[in-house]
């Protein structure tokens, strides 16, 4: 498959995961249209649409008439409080079903992020552990069934713990901590024994695009992330290592969040389905990522 003038939709575009990946369809010279609910600062073409809203999401498909569909936009946020539940329902499972309406009457190829968290083989099918999780679930299983019934070639991804250069949220450990480092600040920490599969977000582009191009992708659901675990304390300490502070990180500061349970990625689905592996290991990482906030902050 040649991306040159394929006509491709990105949801979420203005988020770190969507705009990582509309900036690599770009440099495919694919003709990337961006959504979101505000307007991104990179030159794509950038429609301000709220797919909470199903009128105005079929009215963005027959607008822009694509090829493929990349559906990043959600509400991310894994707090484990009720009044998550119906701000997930409307931002992670409406949106979707949406868009999968509005896709099935315009027959566009379309790729969804799901998440580890979800209930799957790789975690012996554990229940959702936050609201977030439950709608990412649900949308996954609506993918299916449009899939079934109406023949929409859908695949699913479930990324594992994403981290890279450019995170808008430096509520997240990586960019907090980074963060906190390069001003000379002291992180507030849990006690840091939340085990996870960490994975750098170029990685995680590339098994998007990958699954796009493949056939073979089509009705499968899988995991993205490196399937090797590595505990919070861990990836703290490397980064105070990486950014040469030989303090020791203060951990338990705040506490850990309830229901989290170990999320490694099963890798070999993803190698044999679109012939994915990731390429960055966390040190390299974690590297590139100090040195991008570095000249943020400079």
């Amino acid at each position: 498959m040649t991306w040159k003038d394929k006509r491709v939709l990105v949801t979420g575009a203005s988020g770190f995961i969507g705009g990582h990946l509309a900036t690599r369809l770009a440099a495919l010279e694919a003709d990337v249209h961006a959504v979101s609910r505000g307007i991104g600062t990179q030159a794509f073409r950038w429609h301000q649409v709220d797919l909470r809203d199903q009128k105005a999401t079929a009215g963005l498909l027959r607008a822009v008439s694509p090829d493929v569909v990349f559906h990043l936009a959600s509400e991310v946020n894994g707090a484990r409080d009720p009044e998550m539940v119906p701000v997930t329902l409307a931002g992670n499972l409406q949106t979707t079903v949406n868009l999968l309406t509005a896709a099935v009457r315009h027959e566009c190829r379309v790729v969804l992020a799901g998440s580890i968290e979800e209930p799957r083989p790789g975690n012996g099918h554990a229940a959702a552990p936050s609201p977030y999780a439950m709608a990412k679930h649900a949308a996954s299983g609506y993918a299916d069934l449009y899939r079934r019934l109406w023949d929409l070639p859908c695949t699913v991804l479930r990324p594992s713990m994403v981290y890279g250069p450019a995170q808008r949220d430096t509520s997240k450990l990586v960019p907090y901590v980074t963060l906190a480092l390069l001003r000379g600040e002291e992180p507030r920490l849990t006690s840091g024994a939340k085990v996870a599969d960490w994975v750098y977000v170029d990685d995680v582009v590339s098994a998007f695009v990958a699954a796009a191009e493949s056939d073979r992708a089509i009705g499968q659901s899988f995991d993205v992330g490196t399937g090797i675990r590595t505990s919070v304390r861990e990836l703290v300490k490397l980064l105070y290592e990486l950014a040469g502070n030989p303090a020791e990180p203060p951990f338990g500061a705040v506490a850990d969040r309830a229901l989290d349970i170990t999320q490694a990625a099963d890798t070999g689905p993803a190698l044999d389905l679109i012939g994915w592996r990731p390429t960055v290991d966390l040190t390299d990482g974690l590297r590139r990522t100090l040195e991008w906030y570095a000249g943020l902050t400079a």
